[in-house]
């Protein structure tokens, strides 16, 4: 097992950032898909990437590839590949599926098949014909895609986004790796001040201290494949003890979090010590209205309301007025602001110098950067 195959799933739109992650943490021969970042590594790169990786949905272990145009088909090269590397005899697994523009549709049938497949091939390894699947946990996933069939095992269980940190949130929470993404595509460094004006729960702010202290986003949280005999608990264990020396205790970066509902700032701030950041962040209730930009080469990062809801788009209009009338006096700052309302450029009166296409759950939005004048050089 020296040498996997993996993916990394992605939100669309996130791909080059989650490259970027994985190269930092030493991967190459990077192949990039829709939604999907292959490379190859060990069995022990799976703690390396669910405990660091920051944007990414969750990693997979990439099983087999095959073009399938029948059930039978399907059925014995299911069959072939060595789940017995895997799978104990114990193990617990289900089969998940989706099947998109392929001969072989009916995902429900998929599935029963595939399932069938690992227990007969399981069969002949452990000459047995009944498996307790008290076990391990094991989620196998077939993916049908023009007739190419993957199979993966999910190393990760409840998504990446699950940091652990948020028991509490407000109503249309960002994602904790979306947030992260949007931090890592403004260039954020740690000596620049950042400023979320519509924090919510924190998430933004709370990423953000994370990032500039070097804060593992997965250190004290667990992963499914932690019971996995196949990976030594030493593993697990140097993984983090290295990611907490990593842990930047020198950096206090300045971010702020505003937003005017009191039980929102509350929340953030109990999100932030749960985080083991709320000496990073300053979060104070305020209006949008009542901000003020006091110190110069700033960033603003923020997921304000898009007016989606009947009876907010006139104020949702007005806010994004404020947005540009302040920002567009204090040319120092970079604002970074993802939002689905198509009339965002107008209504801020100003082209964005950037834009991204990205999707905040189901809803096609758009990450508007304006990028101010940097700092001088020291």
């Amino acid at each position: 097992m020296s040498d996997l195959k993996f993916i990394a799933t992605s939100t669309f739109g996130l791909e080059a950032t989650i490259k970027r992650e994985l190269m930092n943490l030493g991967f190459k021969d990077l192949s990039v898909l829709d939604g999907r970042i292959h490379f190859n590594g060990t069995i022990n790169d799976i703690p390396k990437c669910n405990v660091w990786l920051r944007s990414a949905d969750r990693l997979l272990l990439n099983f087999g590839e095959f073009h399938a145009y029948t059930f039978d088909e399907l059925f014995e090269k299911t069959k072939a590949l060595p789940w017995e590397e895997f799978l104990t005899e114990d193990a617990k697994f289900t089969v998940v599926g989706k099947s998109v523009k392929s001969t072989l549709f009916s995902v429900s049938d998929c599935q029963s098949i595939v399932k069938k497949a690992i227990v007969e091939r399981l069969k002949l390894k452990y000459k047995t014909d009944w498996f307790e699947e008290t076990g391990p946990e094991y989620k196998v996933q077939i993916s049908f895609l023009k007739d190419l069939a993957t199979l993966t095992i999910d190393t990760t269980g409840p998504g990446l986004h699950k940091r652990g940190y948020r028991e509490n949130s407000v109503t249309a929470p960002l994602k904790e790796t979306l947030a992260s993404a949007l931090i890592e595509l403004s260039y954020f460094r740690p000596n620049r001040v950042l400023v979320d004006p519509m924090c919510g729960s924190g998430t933004i702010p709370i990423e953000a201290a994370l990032i500039a202290k070097n804060i593992a986003p997965g250190l004290t949280r667990n992963f499914v494949s932690e019971e996995w005999p196949q990976i030594s608990k030493e593993a697990w264990s140097e993984v983090r003890k290295e990611a907490y020396s990593k842990i930047n205790v020198d950096v206090t970066p300045e971010i702020y979090g505003h937003d005017m509902d009191p039980k929102a700032i509350e929340t953030a701030k109990h999100n932030a010590k749960l985080a083991g950041v709320d000496d990073c962040i300053r979060f104070s209730q305020k209006s949008f209205k009542d901000m003020k930009i006091e110190s110069e080469y700033g960033i603003v990062i923020c997921n304000p309301p898009y007016g989606e809801r009947i009876g907010e788009l006139n104020d949702v209009r007005e806010l994004y007025k404020d947005m540009g009338r302040l920002f567009k006096a204090n040319k120092t700052w970079s604002v970074y602001v993802i939002t689905s309302n198509e009339e965002f450029e107008k209504l801020y009166g100003k082209p964005a110098d950037k834009k991204r296409k990205l999707f905040n759950g189901m809803l096609k939005t758009q990450y508007y950067q304006y990028v101010g004048e940097r700092p001088p050089k020291k």
